[in-house]
């Protein structure tokens, strides 16, 4: 072995402008240096009209997509499609984390309401507080006269359960019905493989 190499060190490439892609792709959640170097390399190697069309749709949503001027999900238009959709249910307000739980919602087909967006949720370690996630936007909204119930779709982290408490503690007082998701055991599952937090969940909002 050479002086100066040690087994497992990476090549780098001669290249900034590849080190910049595999840099940029690094950005991505759940990607380290290795994918990111496989897929840099992959694109640039097989596949580089692919990388010209996913850099050009890339611009193209960074400069066309916007918050709904109602529920703060992403769309290319002032109001989403949702929100203009006169099919939904108006007297519902779904709230969620961002627009990537609103969507696992939406494919499950069980849920007619309208939605709103917080794009975060609550995190003092990280300075992220009420007005970081819009919490003012959305006691507006749920106060618009028509919503009756708001459902709290947030995740089940702790940061998670700490949003849905302070919005419920903000909502409670305008007189609106406030629902949280129900947490249980998965369809299908068996109870011996199910973790001890999910059963007892299951038997505290059992009906």
């Amino acid at each position: 072995m050479r002086a100066g190499l040690s087994w497992g060190v990476r090549p780098m490439a001669d290249s900034n402008a590849v080190e910049g892609l595999i840099q940029g792709l690094r950005r991505l959640p759940g990607v380290g240096v290795k994918s990111a170097s496989r897929m840099a390399f992959h694109l640039l190697q097989h596949d580089r009209n692919g990388a010209r069309a996913l850099a050009a749709a890339l611009t193209h949503a960074c400069d066309a997509v916007r918050h709904c001027e109602r529920c703060h999900t992403f769309t290319e238009a002032e109001v989403c499609s949702t929100c203009l959709d006169p099919r939904r249910d108006p007297s519902r307000l779904c709230v969620v984390e961002t627009p990537a739980d609103q969507s696992a919602v939406e494919r499950t087909g069980a849920y007619k309401g309208l939605y709103f967006v917080l794009m975060g949720k609550l995190n003092p370690l990280d300075g992220i507080g009420p007005r970081d996630i819009g919490l003012g936007k959305l006691f507006e909204r749920a106060g618009d006269g028509m919503v009756e119930e708001v459902i709290l779709a947030t995740n089940f982290t702790a940061e998670g359960e700490a949003t849905a408490h302070v919005i419920s503690e903000g909502l409670r007082a305008r007189g609106l019905r406030i629902t949280r998701l129900a947490r249980g055991v998965p369809v299908g599952s068996e109870l011996e493989y199910v973790d001890l937090g999910t059963i007892a969940h299951a038997l505290v909002d059992r009906r």
